[in-house]
């Protein structure tokens, strides 16, 4: 005779025991314990009735699934990988916070990995690609090697890249190019013959094509416009607020100072104005600044930007991935997504001087 209690009945739980298991839901609801899991892990092989059993059980015991063990019978981690450079810059803030808000809702949790040095880098992929066990991989503004790629194709482990590139990876990317261009062509609408692009040093230990993109679309749109260029245009610094406040410095007290600059980041741009406001020249009335991103401070100094999508940025870049972890294609395989002047206070029409 069977001691699985009619459904309904009180919970049949042996005493002393804490929390109840799989093994007390298949008695108490009068099923085997595979077919417990089954409906756990939601699978269409179950008759409506039984189903229906298992999750009056369920509910009755009040019975909490272990999730380490709902892992196992899967055969996945439930967890995802984001590789991100300097978490802490905003840019980089805001495209997690994309991803974020995209896994809410979902089973997956997000691992987050800070990449900060070149030694770092290859010891994290290295780490992440044969220790971690993650059921996806996105990564930020960090292109990954060929040999990296090849793994990842051997195991399966499903990737997506964002602010980044490889031939061989779906991808969400920003077009650089033209925001360069918009932030240069909105000066030169404004009568300023002869701007200045302020950037990043050329990188090599991680890659970052972002300044070197942005200042293409400079020189873009002062060639279209038919004014003069030469490299003496492009001035370059290692990323900060503090090192391009010391390059802005330097250039606003040559003889022949700009009367405006394009900056390759919010962050440079803020770097500017502190310079302008130290050596008492007027924003936007002797001087025009253009940042790029629109972070946050972006509106409070007021600053005209160019906007890129950074949030929708890390948002897109997870959808990717969930359905490559749905088992369904990518589309598109590349992914751009648009940029836009905002116009605020931080330049105005040239003037004499």
């Amino acid at each position: 005779m069977s001691d699985a209690p009619r459904p309904g009945s009180a919970p049949n739980v042996p005493d002393g025991k804490l929390r109840p298991t799989i093994r007390d839901v298949a008695r108490h609801a009068g099923v085997g314990r595979g077919t417990v899991s089954r409906v756990l892990n939601d699978q269409p092989n179950v008759a409506a009735k039984t189903k229906a059993k298992v999750e009056r059980a369920i509910a009755e015991l009040q019975f909490v699934p272990n999730p380490i063990g709902r892992q196992l019978s899967l055969g996945r981690t439930m967890a995802i990988g984001v590789v991100a450079p300097f978490l802490t810059r905003p840019s980089v803030v805001e495209r997690l916070r994309g991803v974020s808000s995209t896994l809410v809702g979902t089973e997956y949790d997000m691992i987050a990995f800070d990449i900060e040095s070149v030694e770092r880098r290859d010891a994290m992929f290295r780490d992440i690609l044969m220790r971690h066990s993650l059921d996806g991989l996105l990564i930020i503004s960090l292109r990954p090697h060929s040999d990296e790629v090849d793994y990842m194709a051997r195991t399966g482990l499903p990737c997506v890249l964002v602010d980044t590139s490889h031939p061989l990876l779906p991808r969400v990317v920003i077009d650089d190019v033209e925001g360069g261009r918009m932030a240069t062509q909105h000066l030169i609408d404004l009568g300023h013959t002869r701007p200045v692009f302020l950037g990043d040093l050329p990188d090599s230990t991680f890659s970052f094509s972002s300044s070197r993109l942005r200042s293409w679309g400079f020189r873009r749109a002062l060639v279209d416009a038919g004014l003069p260029f030469d490299r003496g245009q492009i001035r370059v610094a290692s990323h900060g607020r503090l090192t391009a406040r010391d390059l802005a410095t330097e250039m606003l007290r040559s003889d022949s100072p700009p009367t405006a600059i394009v900056c390759a980041s919010d962050t440079q741009a803020l770097g500017v104005l502190e310079a302008a406001r130290a050596l008492g020249i007027s924003v936007p009335r002797d001087l025009s600044v253009v940042g790029y991103d629109d972070i946050d401070a972006a509106a409070y100094y007021d600053l005209t930007t160019i906007r890129q999508p950074l949030a929708e940025s890390g948002a897109q870049g997870s959808a990717r991935l969930l359905e490559l972890l749905a088992g369904e294609p990518v589309r598109p395989f590349r992914q751009t997504l648009p940029v836009e002047v905002v116009i605020r206070g931080t330049t105005a029409a040239r003037r004499e001087r």
